[in-house]
């Protein structure tokens, strides 16, 4: 056992990895920016589900792929790489200073082949998401992968372990850096048969991860939405630069959407709800990012909690079934680990383990800034960029070059440049924490103090919705039909803090619709008009349906459009996407914030319910217009729509909107909507 120059201490795991000619398994981590680098080395065990990852007692680190989004039965292309797990049977903590001194100085030498897109090709890509996607209603932000490649001669685990000091020398603002080489099982899944195909390949990486995806700790589940990029000029970021990032419309934007799309996981993975603190700025060596936590109390099994937030957002899309499938539209490869996550599940002091999977905490990065060893020395640097509807081509093809630079810069396939020692610390300068304050005043106060079960107050310091008395909604039965858009689990939600009993059902699995008290139709991706849209034509049905028994409704956003249509209202595209804008809104004569996230919209016209072909037209429901003639909310008897999303973290005013609507569905004594206060920043639990 040698000891390494400059050290007084012995590491003889960290020798064995050094030593190692590829066939041990390990990880090296450094978490969170800590003073350590954690060295694990045990067993390798591929699972076929999450559920299939083996909880028995010992920590497990595994490396989730993108394909598993299959088994939310979402689309992809399915490259059959495995979900690797290395069942931890040694470790040890090494010294950052240590850990430095003994790994390989300099990264192997590699040779760069550029990205697998071509600049103009990758661009004439962002076009067609934005005109064919987004402009066509299939969602509000995509984000689209291209990949820098390049190969090397060098031996796997001085390639990784060079690689990874490097990325420790060089890059700054992780939340992981690593290096993680775990060689095929010498099975199958299952014991039974040699592995095949991809899953006979080692899987090889190291990065410098900005961002978790979840953690579970003594109950409490985190996300981080990261979205928004300050690409840091050659010269060095700059006061002026992040203050004009701060107020970029489409930099705002791109941050609430991806914070929306984090709060449908956290509304189905926390049974009190989730919380949003921040935001927060990131710097990075060559970026920096906006950020907010979300946290939430949960009991789920870890594993089961995963699998409900697959994947994040920031490098998918949303609405996120959806975002998968147009990523299998115009993407040229499949992902492998691009956007999947690691996953380290600990045995939590003091749980009665093992058969207990409760009793195992959960740190989990996203995979992105990442490079990938390849068989045959092929080297991979994946990168996306979120592409929304005020999306540049050249903009989003510059974003990729600058998100993939900090692990290529590290590794010697670009050059450097000035190091982290040469830019300034952007937190610390005049304007920048007030900035990000005001990001705040666009948020609901709903999302953003802490979520318990009662009825909702508001900031003006109203008594809550049910004050004076028990609520007349407390304890309805509700149906909220999900056509494909999670926003229903916020829906949801916020319904229960209504007092209703409400309860999320996907299109595709509602047996009866006249049932409950009352039925909310939720949102979802598409074209309104297309009957030939399974989604679309259920949902007229039950409109129909529903309608015809006089049982009370409440639709919203794509639910409302074809309402509207159903009631005479000519649908159509509107001239430019409302994605992930707040707009106030004229509700029936009051002015409330709401935000939007469509495409399409009803447009105001005469409508004459003696000429009426259909039960809903014949209910001659009266609409509330904004100044463009868009539809803003129908009522009518039994009946009431609306185009903005209540439930989103824009809508200042969402749940008092919603309680009204909802009394007037069901007949109930209405309130007056009235406009919430700004949100202060949240400083955390």
């Amino acid at each position: 056992m040698s000891l390494h120059p400059g050290s007084t201490r012995r590491h003889p795991l960290l020798d064995r990895v050094l030593a190692s000619d590829g066939s041990l398994p390990f990880a090296l981590l450094r978490r969170h920016g800590g003073t350590e680098v954690e060295v694990l080395t045990g067993e390798v065990v591929d699972a076929d589900l999450l559920r299939d990852i083996p909880l028995d007692g010992a920590p497990v680190l595994a490396v989730v792929p993108y394909r598993q989004a299959r088994e939310r039965g979402f689309t992809v292309q399915d490259d059959g790489v495995p979900l690797r797990c290395l069942v931890v049977r040694a470790s040890e903590r090494v010294a950052l200073s240590d850990a430095l001194a003994a790994l390989p100085p300099e990264p192997v030498a590699a040779e760069p082949l550029g990205f697998d897109i071509p600049d103009d090709e990758y661009a004439g890509i962002v076009r067609r998401v934005i005109d064919d996607e987004i402009g066509q209603g299939a969602g509000a932000n995509f984000v689209v992968m291209r990949s820098f490649e390049a190969r090397t001669d060098a031996a796997p685990v001085r390639t990784l372990t060079s690689w990874f000091r490097a990325l420790l020398t060089h890059e700054v603002g992780s939340y992981w850096t690593f290096a993680i080489h775990v060689p095929a099982p010498a099975t199958s899944q299952g014991g039974t048969v040699p592995a095949v195909g991809p899953a006979a390949e080692a899987v090889s990486l190291a990065g410098a991860t900005p961002e978790r995806h979840l953690t579970l700790d003594d109950g409490v589940a985190r996300m981080n939405p990261i979205s928004g990029t300050y690409r840091h000029p050659a010269s060095g970021p700059t006061r002026e630069g992040v203050l004009d990032f701060l107020a970029d419309t489409k930099e705002n934007e791109e941050l609430f959407m991806v914070v929306d799309e984090e709060m449908k996981m956290m509304s189905a993975l926390c049974p009190d709800g989730g919380r949003i603190v921040g935001p927060y700025l990131k710097q990075m060596a060559r970026l920096s990012h906006t950020e907010y936590l979300l946290e939430g109390r949960t009991s789920v099994d870890p594993r089961d909690a995963l699998r409900l937030t697959m994947f994040a957002p920031t490098v998918t899309g949303s609405p996120m079934e959806n975002a998968c499938t147009v990523i299998a539209r115009h993407e040229t490869r499949p992902r492998g680990y691009y956007s999947g996550f690691l996953a380290l599940f600990e045995p939590e002091a003091g749980a009665d383990l093992p058969g207990d999977p409760a009793g195992y905490s959960l740190d989990a990065p996203i995979l992105i800034r990442t490079a990938y060893l390849h068989a045959g020395g092929r080297v991979s640097v994946p990168a996306g960029a979120t592409l929304v509807r005020h999306s540049v081509p050249e903009h989003e093809v510059a974003e990729t070059r600058a998100k993939a630079a900090g692990v290529l810069a590290s590794l010697g396939l670009v050059p450097r440049g000035a190091g982290p020692d040469a830019v300034v610390d952007l937190n610390a300068q005049p304007g920048v924490a007030e900035a990000l304050t005001a990001r705040n005043h666009q948020l609901a106060e709903f999302w953003v103090r802490p979520q318990e079960v009662e009825p909702a107050a508001t900031a003006s310091g109203r008594a809550p919705l049910g004050a004076g008395g028990e609520s007349p909604l407390a304890g309805r039965d509700v149906l909220v039909v999900d056509h494909e858009d999670q926003f229903t689990t916020m829906l949801a939600h916020q319904l229960g803090h209504l007092g209703m009993n409400a309860r999320v059902v996907r299109w595709d699995a509602v047996t009866d619709v006249l049932a409950d008290d009352l039925v909310v139709l939720g949102p979802g991706p598409g074209d309104p008009r297309d009957q030939e849209d399974p989604r679309i034509a259920a949902l007229t049905r039950r409109i129909l349906e529903r309608v015809t028994a006089g049982r009370p409704l409440l639709a919203v956003c794509l639910s409302h459009q074809v309402l509207a249509g159903l009631a005479g209202f000519p649908l159509r595209a509107l001239s430019a996407p409302r994605q992930g804008v707040r707009l106030d809104a004229d509700v029936f004569g009051t002015t409330a914030a709401v935000g939007y996230y469509n495409t399409f919209g009803a447009h105001l016209t005469t409508v004459s319910a003696a000429d009426a072909d259909n039960p809903v037209a014949r209910l001659a429901l009266e609409p509330s217009v904004d100044s463009d003639g868009v539809l803003t909310a129908l009522r009518g008897p039994g009946v009431a729509s609306v185009q903005g999303h209540l439930e989103s973290v824009l809508s200042a005013d969402g749940i008092t909107v919603l309680d009204t609507l909802a009394r007037h569905a069901l007949g109930v004594p209405g309130r007056t909507v009235t406009r919430a206060a700004p949100s202060p920043a949240s400083p955390g639990w």
